[in-house]
């Protein structure tokens, strides 16, 4: 029997072309029982979509099963709590960790490699980063289908809400937040 062995590694801007092609698939895949076609279609770009960012801040990581990108996710110290940079003018502020909660952003899995523990193997290195970086919560908008994972990790609900999107559209996410203990 082949195992897979997945690694984890921080994302760089020669991953781009990759993740822009990987982001659309895991959407489009994983996202299909919880959002219509057309809601997809009008989140990827300013929902679901890459926040160089977050790359450029060394916060965001891809899962590599052999070579090939398989999975990514990351968490940010900025303002932002989801989206693609596309339309973002410039860099969002900076939190402050006393004060602030940390954002966890972007996980996206390849179809093929759902539920196979990339998106643990994430999140478990994020909250890692996040309390070594001093934060004490973290938070998030999780999509419908995100749910279930990040509850498993003990993050509640703070609040369900709909994200505006193109063409009167509407695309329900959660905001979910979890305590930190600081490293």
């Amino acid at each position: 029997m082949f195992k897979t062995q997945f690694t984890l590694r921080p994302a760089r801007d020669s991953d781009i072309p990759v993740l822009e092609r990987l982001i659309p698939l895991s959407v489009r895949g994983l996202q299909a029982a919880t959002y219509s076609p057309a809601q997809m279609e009008a989140a990827l770009g300013p929902v679901f979509g890459v926040d160089r960012q977050l790359i450029r801040d060394g916060t965001y990581f891809v899962v590599e099963n052999g070579e090939a990108i398989v999975g990514c996710g990351g968490w940010s110290r900025r303002k932002a709590v989801f989206g693609g940079d596309r339309q973002r003018q410039g860099e969002d502020a900076a939190l402050d960790p006393i004060r602030d909660p940390a954002r966890i952003r972007a996980f996206f899995v390849h179809p093929d490699f759902a539920r196979r523990g990339i998106g643990r193997m994430l999140l478990t290195h994020c909250e890692e980063a996040i309390g070594a970086a001093g934060f004490r919560e973290a938070v998030m908008v999780a999509t419908l289908a995100g749910e279930p994972l990040y509850a498993a990790f003990g993050y509640a609900v703070v609040e369900r809400y709909e994200v505006p999107l193109a063409e009167g559209l509407m695309l329900p996410v959660i905001r979910m937040a979890k305590a930190i203990s600081p490293s």
